[in-house]
């Protein structure tokens, strides 16, 4: 136990130094908030990426490894110890916590104790009567035990195997999930306001199927509504609501003749079909723009008022120009070409995760909280009575963990209320 305690103590520090440090960036961005020194010992220790870290895994293995040899060399002793709890001879044998002499009948005790009929039993040749309930409290802080190194294993292997990806776009894309052959369609998308023009949730519907592998019939799928701090579970992907933006349609006519059409996100940009090289980039969307003198671009509300668009136009990855342009506005024109952008929507960021073992850190939550039940709900209680030399019982009471209740039950229950 006391070495349990040093592990915990020592993942609690871990725990609390790790809050203090920004996970998972890169080498020249520790650099440049904490100073070279601060660094080279974030990076050295491992705090960049503290719970994949090797001390942190280690001591989260000494952990699991106590609770298993815990549970393990306290399993024969708390079998042994339970099947006493319903021994007649041992309990006669043993300690009480109450007694009452000289009572007539003893029945009707057991009875206000709410223990089941007693049996008969016999004590140094007298006749007795035994009963006892709730033995399987006594496993509690054993499956309690049990269920906290089940949810760290869980866990833990869960942190270790998991995997995630992003799927973003605009109602009507389907994008693959990673290189795991299924696929993911976002049906449609919302932005729900309250009356004050703030977001008060974002909902997305998908669908996801596996890939048809060139299939002509429509792939077996499942589908879902997805809102911030509701995912959704389809094929053991968790699909999770993370973020929004802008997107909108950008369309190139060359010499007055469509071109190309296509929607792109805020940040995305497409290459033009017949000039290699030569790429337009929707920067970011305002649908209500004004320019703040001293800050730049603003929005003043999530309404499509004056909506603008800022963009720009890069040959070979270098700079051609950038500016913001409205839809009343000329087409942008770079040589032959013409550009313009419609039909602003918002499009979704879904994060989508895979973890194996998330159903064994669920087990090991339910486990803990089954061992809990056991332990605070489930008081093991026996009670046996021995008939003395003239007629009368004498009773006694026992509790291993219900301490002053039971005594004041007990007693109640001897003055008949």
């Amino acid at each position: 136990m006391g070495f349990a305690i040093g592990l915990l103590v020592v993942l609690a520090a871990a725990c609390v130094g790790a809050s203090f440090v920004t996970q998972g960036q890169s080498a020249a961005w520790y650099e440049q908030v904490y100073g070279a020194g601060a660094a080279r010992l974030i990076l050295g220790t491992g705090l960049d990426d503290a719970f994949h870290s090797w001390w942190f895994l280690t001591l989260t293995a000494f952990l699991c490894g106590n609770l298993l040899l815990c549970n393990l060399t306290r399993l024969k002793p708390l079998i042994a110890r339970t099947r006493r709890e319903a021994d007649p001879a041992a309990a006669l044998a043993g300690p009480c916590d109450r007694s009452a002499e000289g009572v007539a009948d003893p029945l009707p005790l057991f009875e206000r104790l709410r223990l089941p009929k007693p049996k008969a039993c016999e004590s140094e040749g007298r006749r007795a009567l035994f009963s006892g309930k709730n033995r399987l409290g006594l496993w509690g802080p054993w499956v309690c035990h049990l269920g906290i190194l089940l949810l760290i294993l869980g866990f833990t292997l869960g942190q270790l195997t998991h995997r995630e990806w992003t799927v973003y776009g605009v109602p009507g894309d389907t994008k693959p999930i990673g290189d795991t052959g299924y696929f993911l369609t976002i049906d449609d998308f919302e932005v729900q306001l309250r009356e004050d023009d703030t977001v008060s949730q974002y909902v997305a519907g998908v669908t996801v199927f596996r890939d048809p592998q060139g299939s002509t019939t429509v792939p077996d799928s499942l589908s879902a509504t997805v809102s911030v701090n509701h995912p959704a579970r389809l094929y053991g992907f968790k699909v999770y609501q993370n973020s929004t933006g802008y997107a909108a349609r950008v369309s190139v006519d060359e010499a007055g003749t469509p071109l190309q059409t296509q929607v792109v996100c805020a940040g995305e940009g497409i290459e033009i079909a017949d000039a290699p090289g030569l790429r337009v980039f929707l920067n970011a969307f305002y649908p209500d723009f004004y320019l703040e003198p001293g800050v730049g671009p603003r929005t003043r509300s999530g309404r499509m008022d004056n909506p603008a668009y800022l963009y720009s136009i890069t040959y070979r990855d270098q700079m051609v120009g950038m500016n913001y342009w409205q839809e009343a506005e000329d087409p942008i024109t770079v040589n032959d070409y013409s550009i313009v952008f419609s039909e602003p929507q918002s499009y979704t960021l879904l994060q989508v995760k895979a973890d194996r073992f998330q159903g064994l850190a669920l087990l090991g939550g339910l486990v803990t909280m089954l061992g809990l039940l056991l332990a605070f709900y489930l008081l093991p209680v026996r009670a046996w009575a021995v008939e003395q030399a003239d007629g009368t019982w004498t009773v006694f009471g026992q509790s291993r963990k219900g301490g002053a209740l039971f005594r004041e039950a007990f007693d109640r229950a001897v003055k008949g209320e």
